[in-house]
């Protein structure tokens, strides 16, 4: 690998996932040196821009190796108020978009891409591994800001209660520059730096710890190369959080390296001697290893032939072991008030009856405390995430079907349909296109609801209902050819791996040459105890979820020939839509 050397940027702009132009700059490979193809995309810190990080370009990106650098939202040159954004997964969402932009702009292969990110900017690209699992090199993580150091007590039920009181609150940050770096031209350069904002908006700030929180506590659903430089006189985020973090993620490739007189800047610091040797060993070892491998992503427990049950997840506390008890005995005693709940308990609350009752969201039920029960229980996360993700799944249908090209029908296979909702709702927005619609489903129930949902839309003539189970090989035995497959809801219900061979098997030998699949998945969800012990199934037992990494599910896909294009996740990363394409049969 060749020396690095310096360079300048050029500068450009890309547009978002909500319509927001952002700024970025490029660094190309230098003048006279043959194109690796190796990307390497900077992350600034918070407060900063991606102007100062020319000189970590300079020192660390090798001549054959092109760098790309954004100004996040709100910050330098990019859209949006100054230090802020709806929310810390509006970030995010940005850096996917950007990410997609690089490939679809520049021709960057994923596979290509390596990320150094500091500070804040270290939880946006590890939140962006956990929750779209991309398939990149590796990720260097500089004074990883999980833990923000508030000082103040009790600082973050203070600013929970004073975004109640005022929605558009900032906060501005205490940190001096001779709190960041030892160097004294570098906090000089920080202090007159006129792109620097020292606003922060307390929204970003409280859903970067919630963030960071479920990143640090799930850390084991990534595996990809991991470098983290741990400052030892960080007055700006605690150890304690990078440290777990480490220590759960399931690398082959991980480094620790603790810089004992650093401070938070450690990329900036007075001696940066040891942290520019360890990033650059790191990328070299990144860039030796073989691309992309999907079978280690298969995590071995995935395979038990069992679904989990209550034995699988760690025993409650005796606080919980009460609110669970309670839980039981107000369904139990009061749950019948509530036409939702009761629904869950008569068919289970992960039946397709019960998801239908969900996507339409009318709070309903009897003696008027019913229907704000109703609404109470409509209003739950995993309730508001399955509504987004509903959304998500119209979107990406709407777009698959958008590319069909004009003239052509349009076949639409869903293999575990439930009520059919999402697909038929679809489809009536598409008056001009012909369209051949296979609704399959396990339950009778199911697929009645769905063909009475069909006639009601004026699409009964162009819908087949059919019951088959969408595990069994037997299903797939006709020389059908579908241009997009839906698969949504089904694959969080279970843990076998190879029960989802056979499905994305079976409906691989059914897609045209360059089929799309939609597909949902549960990477992780913040009540699991909760459900388990008290809400059943549709199997009417404890409803124990297994959530299945992105990676993995991704993998499942690759494996059976598909290629992912893109995914969309929602509301705390509880779930995920993903398209992917099938190049042949």
């Amino acid at each position: 690998m060749d020396q690095a050397v310096s360079r300048a940027a050029l500068e450009n702009g890309f547009f978002s996932h909500d319509g927001a132009r952002l700024f970025y700059r490029h660094w190309p490979v230098h003048a006279g040196q043959q194109d690796s193809g190796r990307v390497i995309v900077l992350l600034h810190r918070g407060h900063e821009h991606s102007g100062r990080v020319q000189q970590l370009v300079d020192a660390l990106v090798p001549a054959d190796t092109a760098a790309y650098a954004w100004d996040a939202r709100g910050h330098g040159y990019s859209h949006g108020k100054r230090g802020d954004a709806p929310d810390f997964m509006c970030l995010v969402r940005d850096f996917e978009a950007f990410i997609q932009h690089l490939q679809n702009t520049h021709g960057c292969r994923q596979e290509q891409i390596l990320v150094i990110a500091n500070s804040v900017g270290a939880v946006i690209a590890a939140t962006w591994i956990h929750d779209y699992a991309p398939r990149v090199r590796g990720l260097v993580m500089a004074a990883s800001a999980f833990d923000i150091n508030l000082y103040v007590p009790l600082a973050k039920p203070a600013l929970r209660l004073g975004l109640r009181l005022q929605p558009e609150l900032n906060v501005t940050s205490y940190v001096r520059a001779s709190m960041l770096t030892h160097c004294e031209a570098e906090a000089k350069s920080y202090d007159t730096d006129p792109l620097v904002t020292k606003n922060i908006s307390a929204r970003v700030l409280i859903d970067l710890a919630d963030t960071a929180q479920r990143v640090v506590a799930d850390a084991a659903a990534i595996d990809l190369p991991v470098l983290m430089l741990v400052a030892g006189k960080d007055y700006v985020v605690k150890t304690g959080a990078q440290k777990a973090f480490y220590d759960k993620i399931r690398s082959a490739l991980k480094r620790w390296v603790y810089l004992p007189e650093a401070h938070h800047a450690l990329l900036y610091e007075k001696d940066t001697s040891v942290a520019f040797s360890e990033i650059r060993t790191f990328i070299k070892e990144c860039f030796a290893l073989p691309e992309h491998s999907f079978e280690k992503h298969i995590a071995p427990q995935a395979a038990a032939q069992r679904e989990p049950g209550l034995q699988d997840l760690p025993a409650p506390g005796l606080a919980d072991s009460i609110a669970f008890g309670m839980q039981r005995f107000m369904m139990r005693h009061l749950g019948w008030l509530s036409e939702g709940i009761t629904l869950g308990i008569q068919t289970g609350f992960d039946s397709g009856a019960s998801l239908d009752y969900v996507y339409r969201n009318r709070a309903s039920g009897k003696l008027g405390i019913g229907a704000l029960i109703d609404r109470g229980y409509l209003d739950a996360i995993g309730w508001r995430g399955i509504r987004e993700r509903k959304q998500h799944l119209e979107k990406m249908l709407a777009a698959a079907i958008a590319a069909v090209p004009a003239g052509q029908t349009i076949r639409i296979l869903d293999l575990a349909t439930g009520g059919g909702r999402y697909v038929l709702e679809t489809v009536k927005r598409f008056g001009d296109r012909q369209f051949d619609i296979e609704l399959r489903d396990y339950v009778q129930a199911n697929l009645d609801a769905a063909a009475a949902l069909a006639n009601q839309l004026g699409l009964a003539d162009s819908v087949q209902c059919r019951r088959c189970d969408a595990f069994s090989a037997d299903s797939y035995q006709e020389a059908q050819r579908f241009d997009i497959v839906v698969i949504s809801g089904l694959f969080e219900l279970f843990s076998d791996n190879a029960l989802l061979s056979t499905a994305l098997q079976g409906v691989r030998r059914q897609m045209q040459p360059g089929a799309k699949l939609i597909y949902t998945g549960q990477p992780w969800h913040p009540q699991l105890a909760m459900i388990a012990h008290t809400l059943t199934n549709h199997q009417g037992k404890p409803w124990v979820m297994r959530p299945r990494p992105q990676a993995e599910l991704d993998a499942l896909v690759a494996m059976a020939g598909g290629r992912k294009l893109q995914s969309l996740v929602g509301i705390q990363g509880i779930f995920s839509v993903s398209l992917a394409e099938f190049a042949t049969p």
